[in-house]
């Protein structure tokens, strides 16, 4: 069995969006074909506490928390010395610690969750240990997320900011490609990306965002005060410019009063860390915004449909992935479906402009019938692509290609 060192700057038990959710389930499908062991570059809290660190050493023949992240009052202060004079001394104790675990327990690989934000540390530790076998794992492409916002962006001055962080973004994409050993994407599309821009196309492999679908099998009854019929719009708030924000406020203003003209009573639940900071402002009558929730599962499961409104993203969208294990209906953005390879009118609906996008709510919740079959076919292709079992399969060909390597 393959020993393998899984680093991540993203761990936090319960999975609170998208990027912990590929991450809980990435180590989930490693622990079942390799000998793992997980680094955290989150502290203690941050993780989730005792409960969380018990989760995570659940999967892990070893589990230990990186120097930076507990570092002794002395480190501290050498710390703040080093920043001051433009040294990153907490990055290069981390990638000399990850040196040093992979020498100690003789591991195979380096495994970086959420690698494509993680440039800095694998550089390191690619300079201290040349021979090691490194996998940037990614959930995206970063610098088509950052400028995809350029569409939807009309102030001069963040525009020129957003053209300058996505250069930077792609020039450093480039550079992982050419020193990590394996680049993953969770789709063709991204993967088409990749293999653009590494010296070699082998070197990029598919590692698909998953679902476990055990955790999807109990009903949870509706939250109290709960209004139906109910539209979810779930995922992470985290800035006043976030994908997610920007398309709560477009689902407001411009698609709502099309879907409240035909059926007046639906209200829309806006789902998510963040959401109570930055979307408060579009609370009302037919509207709830909850902030962060302990599992989505209550208001996702007991509305009509989910939606995916996204007007700029990149990656592939675990809320479609956690709708088809629900059985739920979906609306999406033909962007918000990106990578997946859902079909219009057989297991999603999808719609780019307010009024297509309402008219698709409308015909869900006048139609129970075609809510449920659209449900039902999009497991199907959960069942069928997303799995843990699938992710396995492809992490299995990764270690194969590295082994062979």
């Amino acid at each position: 069995m393959k020993k393998i060192v899984f680093v991540s700057p993203v761990l936090e038990h319960p999975a609170a969006g998208g990027p912990q959710l590929r991450i809980e389930n990435t180590i989930k499908a490693l622990s079942n074909i390799a000998e793992l062991h997980i680094v955290s570059l989150m502290n203690k809290q941050g993780l989730g506490g005792d409960a969380a660190e018990t989760f995570y050493r659940g999967y892990a023949h070893s589990f230990s928390y990186a120097p930076s992240i507990t570092p002794s009052p002395v480190r501290k202060v050498l710390y703040g010395i080093a920043r001051r004079i433009g040294v990153n001394q907490r990055q290069h104790d981390d990638a000399m610690f990850l040196r040093r675990m992979m020498d100690r327990i003789g591991a195979d690989i380096l495994w970086v969750g959420y690698g494509n934000v993680s440039y800095p540390l694998i550089s390191a530790v690619r300079a201290m240990h040349p021979a090691a076998k490194i996998v940037c794992d990614t959930d995206s492409v970063w610098s088509r997320f950052i400028l995809r916002e350029l569409e939807v962006e009309t102030d001069p001055l963040r525009r020129e900011s957003i053209a300058r962080e996505g250069t930077a973004k792609e020039k450093e994409e480039r550079q992982s490609a050419s020193i990590c050993d394996v680049t993953t994407a969770v789709s063709e599309v991204d993967a088409s990306y990749y293999r653009d821009i590494a010296p070699c196309a082998e070197q990029i492999h598919i590692c698909s965002n998953v679902i476990d679908l055990d955790t999807y099998t109990t009903h949870h009854a509706p939250p109290a005060g709960f209004i139906s019929p109910a539209l979810f719009l779930g995922g992470s708030y985290y800035d006043p410019h976030s994908p997610m924000v920007r398309a709560a406020q477009w689902v407001v203003a411009e698609v709502m009063p099309h879907v409240l003209s035909r059926h007046p009573n639906t209200h829309l639940y806006l789902v998510g860390r963040g959401s109570d900071t930055h979307c408060r402002n579009l609370a009302g009558p037919n509207v709830t915004v909850t902030g962060k929730v302990e599992t989505v599962l209550p208001y996702l499961q007991n509305s009509v449909c989910s939606l995916v409104p996204l007007q700029f993203e990149s990656g592939t969208r675990f809320k479609i992935l956690e709708s088809g294990a629900c059985r739920k209906a979906l609306v999406s953005t033909t962007l918000g479906a990106e990578g997946i390879p859902v079909t219009h009118g057989q297991d999603i609906l999808i719609a780019d402009n307010a009024q297509e996008f309402a008219q698709a709510i409308v015909s869900l919740i006048s139609n129970p019938d075609l809510a449920r079959k659209l449900g039902e076919e999009c497991r199907t292709l959960v069942d069928r692509n997303y799995s843990l079992t699938s992710l396995s399969r492809e992490i299995a060909s990764i270690i194969e290609y590295l082994t062979q390597k």
